[in-house]
């Protein structure tokens, strides 16, 4: 195995001589500007993304309802040419292992003790983000609402004024949801009973923007000379993650930037120019690190340090620098995880003094679209429709535990908790770009029963 060299920088600073720009359009969203505001990132990698996860065969589509017919193709999201769509050039690898969960005797698949609980579904578009927390389960589609359910039975929900929710993090009893229209918006949790989830603000504040646009050096130039403060996001807010130990908020966008926001008083204290393209993933690690994945096909580890008299974010180190755009990341107390377009997971162990390579995980035969982990579990969901359940095994090892099926579409998210019934089991939510949610039981302790696949001639 081949380990990136290691490269020492840090974020590139903001620029901060360009001229300011009015009231309005500061106030105004990104959604609303005018035709070359979205036209001119229409033919970029990243917006291949969240509506083009389509499988190349013409009868699954139509069945799915994901792509009806070519004539209508320009007024399809999904697009079959996307590169997400492409098969993986090692699917025909005879280490990739599978094992079908419904494809087993009830018997067998009760001694596995994993299996489908149940399904969530309402015609409201694609599932594109789930969060788990306080037994409740946060889902947010392209219909802008955010659904709660509760014991598999819808319990409340919220609906923001715009923005597909592309993703969710609950801290306490704050739920930040990140949107197609570039903002963050700040929910609160009042209490155990319905309709209690009400919003409190978003983020950047309003206070914090004006304070911002009042200093020409706070504007950085975005695109065809158009300049907005730092402060704001100017294109769709792809990933959050909460470092929970400092209280910070981490929002990674395809503006190409992650910023960090203070959960206490909601300010923004920095943005990172991270990546040369879009940043789909932002995962907060252990011993202070902070990992991103984008399109430009790098992960790269930062880590908050005292820098004169400020913090600041500073490179570790590019772990990762690949051709394939890097689509999912998740961080376990002892490795790394990251998914890609090629439909492989790279991962890394925690070492003395970094992170050493580990290997890849081959399962699937798309592109992976998102990553769980819970207890030695690794959980990957892809546009090939299936859900690989990984146990790390000592050594690095890591063994396929089941393969779920059952979507009928390309699976965008994952959340995991722990099941509060039984000790090493878990509870697996799983997001689909067929409008519904799979909800799945796991044991750490499943055996993994093998189905080798022999390499086929060409």
């Amino acid at each position: 195995m081949t380990i990136v060299p290691k490269t020492a920088a840090t974020a590139s600073p903001e620029n901060t001589s360009l001229r300011r720009r009015k009231l309005g359009f500061l106030l105004a969203d990104p959604s609303n500007q005018d035709s070359d505001y979205s036209d001119e990132y229409s033919s970029s990698r990243h917006r291949l993304s969240d509506a083009s996860f389509t499988t190349t065969s013409a009868a699954d589509n139509h069945a799915a309802g994901y792509y009806s017919n070519p004539s209508s193709a320009t007024s399809s999201p999904y697009n079959p040419m996307s590169p997400w769509t492409q098969p993986s050039p090692y699917t025909k690898s005879p280490w990739i292992h599978q094992l079908v969960a419904s494809s087993l005797p009830d018997d067998v698949s009760a001694a596995h003790n994993h299996g489908l609980i149940g399904s969530l579904y309402r015609e409201e578009g694609h599932v594109y983000s789930l969060a788990a927390a306080g037994g409740l389960l946060y889902t947010g589609s392209d219909s802008k609402n955010v659904r709660v359910w509760k014991n598999l039975e819808e319990f409340s929900g919220f609906k923001s004024s715009s923005g597909f929710v592309k993703a969710i993090v609950v801290f306490g009893n704050r739920i930040f949801t990140g949107h197609q229209d570039g903002k963050i918006r700040v929910w609160k949790l009042s209490g155990d009973k319905k309709n209690t989830h009400k919003r409190v603000g978003s983020l950047p504040t309003t206070r914090d923007l004006l304070m911002k646009s009042i200093n020409p050096k706070n504007y950085v130039e975005v695109r065809r000379h158009r300049n907005v403060p730092w402060v704001k996001h100017y294109d769709a807010v792809s990933c959050l993650g909460v470092d929970t130990d400092r209280g910070l908020l981490y929002s990674g966008s395809w503006d190409k930037t992650v910023k960090v926001w203070r959960i206490s008083d909601s300010k923004c204290l920095e943005s990172i120019a991270a990546h040369d393209d879009a940043v789909n993933s932002v995962a907060v690690g252990f011993d202070g690190l902070v990992f991103t994945g984008s399109a430009d096909g790098t992960v790269k580890a930062w880590r908050r340090e005292l820098m004169g008299r400020t913090t600041q974010h500073v490179l570790v180190e590019t772990m990762l620098r690949q051709d394939h755009a890097l689509t999912s990341l998740a961080v376990s107390h002892a490795a790394v995880y990251a998914g890609a377009s090629d439909g492989l997971v790279s991962f890394w162990e925690r070492g003395k003094h970094f992170m050493t390579y580990g290997g890849v995980l081959r399962g699937h035969k798309l592109a992976v679209l998102c990553l769980a982990v819970g207890g030695s579990l690794v959980f990957s969901g892809s546009a090939d429709k299936t859900i690989c359940v990984w146990r790390r095994e000592g050594g690095g090892i890591h063994s396929c535990v089941t393969v779920f099926t059952g979507h009928t579409g390309p699976v965008k998210c994952l959340a995991v908790e722990r099941d509060s019934s039984e000790e090493k089991h878990w509870i697996a939510y799983s997001g689909c770009l067929d409008s519904s949610v799979k909800v799945w039981r796991v044991s750490e302790s499943a055996r993994a029963e093998l189905l080798e696949h022999d390499e086929e001639e060409e």
